[in-house]
This record gives C-alpha cells, structure tokens and sequence, in this order.
C-alpha cells in the first residue's frame, strides 16, 4: 500500500464557507471532522465508500456539502434524524459532530459499511449518533422503532428522487422535514417524482442552491399510507409514478 499524506487541517476556504452558512465550528470539530476523513479514506482502500480521494476535494465535497443541512436542522430545532443510505457516513456523521444537540441514526443496509461506520463513531466519540445495519424499506415500515418517529430525515446521492422519496418519507413524522443533498438535476428529479410526493403525502418546500448543489426541502404534510414502503427491491425496480 502506498504510504499517503495525511489529511491536513481545514482549509480556510471551507471555514470561511461554513461561516457564510451560519455554523461557527467548536473546538474540536474541526479536528473531530479531519479524523473522520482519514477514516474514510483508510476505509475506502478495503472496499469502496469514495470515488473522492484528494483531500482538498474530500473538505469540499465531503464536508461542506454535508453541512449544507445545517441551517435547516438548526432553524427547524430538530432533535431525532435519521441519514438513509448514509454509506461512509455522509452526511451523518459530519452533521452529528457539528450538532450535538442532534440525536444522529445511520441507517445503512451494507453490512461492512455498517460495521466501519461503528468503528467510526466509536473512534471519534461521537456519542450522539447510533448506526443501524438495516434496509429502509424494512425501517420504513417499523412502526415500534422508526416508522414517522424522526424530525427531519436526510440522504445524500442514494438515489433518484421518485426512489427515494418512498424510502424516506414513511420514517419522518407527520409534520416532518425532509432533505435531500442533490446536483445539477434538482429541479428535473422534483419534476419526475410529483406524483410520487402526492401519493405519499409530502411537498416541496425549496430548492436551495448551494455552494456544493442544491438541497432539496420537503416537508410531510401528513401520515403516509400504510402501504408505503413497499417491500425491498421494488422502490428502486418500479418507482412510483
């Protein structure tokens, strides 16, 4: 394995990015959060969390963008969120770092995705997130544990929005927020999944373009049909329409 640097502080321009957005890091965070990005990209030499390596790109893409959520977390008092298909980590465990009064759920149905991301939480002492190895169509429809239980639910480049809209909205309470992280097709994927945000209830709120891309704002205007979600699979093999 070929010796790499390490991933050096914060860079500046981030910083002054984080600040424009309203979010003054602590002390600590900062280094909290250049520790996870070393974890990632150890990780990610055992199995793939990252096409992004270069540890500039990784502050910017990795760490700005997740923090992009901030503002709406913080302005909307959110306790209890959850990070659907969260992968390595994002945005979950950035925004858990930075939002300790946050209570972070990492769903993420891969098991050794899974198991790097306990290792993680527990290396960083990140005692406000838990990880959790299960599906979200499973998730969904666990009305003891997560079923309309969280205040706002988030996801980042899991999947098109008329998927993804099924695998998140059941989880949010009636009320609820919910956030994508979403690119340059924002607008063309809230277009696709209208039908699919009217049958499960939910509207658009914003589309908020950011630094990064675009943040997507939904909010649950009641409770979801119980059918919804379906069983594992069929989101993603028949999107609603």
């Amino acid at each position: 394995m070929t010796d790499v640097p390490p991933i050096p502080p914060i860079p500046e321009a981030v910083t002054v990015a984080l600040a424009g957005m309203g979010i003054e890091l602590e002390p600590g965070d900062a280094e909290r959060l250049r520790g996870y990005l070393e974890a990632l990209r150890a990780a990610n030499e055992r199995f793939n969390l990252t096409a992004i390596t270069d540890p500039a790109e990784m502050w910017v893409r990795h760490i700005q963008d997740s923090l992009t959520l901030v503002p709406f977390l913080a302005s909307a008092e959110t306790k209890l969120v959850i990070d659907v298909g969260t992968g390595g980590g994002l945005p979950g465990i950035p925004l858990a770092i930075v939002m300790p009064e946050i209570r972070m759920t990492l769903l993420e149905a891969t098991g050794k995705k899974a198991a790097f991301l306990e290792e993680t939480v527990t290396a960083l002492g990140i005692t406000n997130a838990r990880v959790v190895n299960e599906r979200a169509e499973t998730a969904g429809q666990d009305h003891h544990e997560h079923r309309a239980h969280y205040d706002a639910v988030v996801a980042r480049a899991v999947a098109k929005i008329n998927t993804l809209s099924e695998l998140t909205v059941p989880l949010a309470r009636d009320g609820g927020s919910i956030l994508y992280i979403k690119g340059a097709q924002a607008e063309a994927e809230v277009a696709e999944a209208k039908q699919a945000l009217y049958m499960l209830h939910t509207h658009v709120v914003d589309l908020h373009k950011t630094a990064t891309g675009t943040v997507v704002v939904l909010e649950k205007t009641r409770t979801t049909p119980r059918s919804y979600p379906r069983l594992p699979g069929e989101p993603k093999r028949k999107p609603l329409h």
